[in-house]
């Protein structure tokens, strides 16, 4: 079964870098401007992009996401239109493009319903930051029948089992979650994203991209010194919050430029 996800990852490989996987939350500020945003993203350097579903009672985001998704709410997004958006964004660019959602919006819709409409749209897959794999056998016969990519997380704390048994239910990349750029504690937080991608790989992980917390070229470079691909989610909500889908365009030129593999 052909990945989108894998084959982007590896295509950027094959030009000697890392990935760039680029987050936006669907319908922020308006569904129209997430798909434009989420099109420059893809002209400017992204070769992944997750839209976001905004989610009343978000376990993982930031502030900088829940103020856009509590927008995107509060403007009458519906879970369905995420179809509009990725179907928006495929046919206007090659970026592989994986809806990020907590589980409950799935199951709500149907994971077959949602599953076939994500694949009509053009979309690659799903990233679950909220099921764990022993939990998703409804979304692993779903993913496998629509042909899309499974996307589980895995982070500092999970045990060599947790770590095996993740990397062996995903498809396309593992999604890494590092905390990053906490101040005063740069170091030994950037050792525990190492860390994390060494385990993935060790347990046969091909491709692990990282996320949370980079939002400048410096973090994009060093964490492309050891992961597949980078994930850049905040600094991309804000600079279109701030600055519209322009400033996304050149953020994503700027992030871009750290995703050369430094010559050892």
């Amino acid at each position: 079964m052909t990945s989108k996800s894998a084959a982007a990852i590896d295509k950027a490989r094959a030009e000697g870098r890392a990935a760039l996987v680029g987050y936006l939350p669907a319908g922020y500020p308006t569904v129209e401007e997430s798909i434009a945003a989420g099109i420059a993203l893809a002209e400017n350097g992204a070769d992944l992009i997750e839209i976001g579903i905004p989610y009343s009672d978000p376990v993982m985001d930031g502030q900088v996401i829940q103020a856009a998704t509590t927008q995107a709410l509060a403007n009458g997004f519906s879970v369905r239109q995420v179809f509009d958006v990725v179907a928006g964004i495929t046919a206007k660019t090659d970026a592989a493009v994986l809806v990020m959602t907590y589980w409950n919006p799935v199951v709500r819709m149907g994971v077959d319903e949602f599953s076939r409409r994500l694949a009509e749209a053009g979309g690659a897959g799903l990233i679950t930051p909220d099921l764990i794999p022993d939990e998703a056998d409804e979304w692993m016969a779903a993913s496998d029948k629509y042909g899309l990519d499974r996307v589980f997380l895995v982070a500092p704390s999970s045990t060599a089992e947790r770590m095996q048994r993740t990397v062996d239910a995903s498809r396309g990349f593992v999604y890494a979650v590092s905390i990053m750029g906490v101040t005063g504690a740069r170091s030994s937080v950037s050792t525990a994203a190492r860390n994390v991608v060494a385990a993935a790989h060790a347990a046969g992980a091909e491709r692990v991209c990282v996320g949370l917390g980079v939002s400048n070229a410096e973090q994009v470079r060093e964490i492309a010194a050891y992961a597949e691909g980078v994930i850049v989610g905040t600094a991309l909500v804000s600079a279109l919050g701030n600055g519209g889908v322009d400033a996304v365009g050149s953020l994503t030129r700027e992030l871009s430029s750290g995703l050369a593999r430094e010559e050892a």
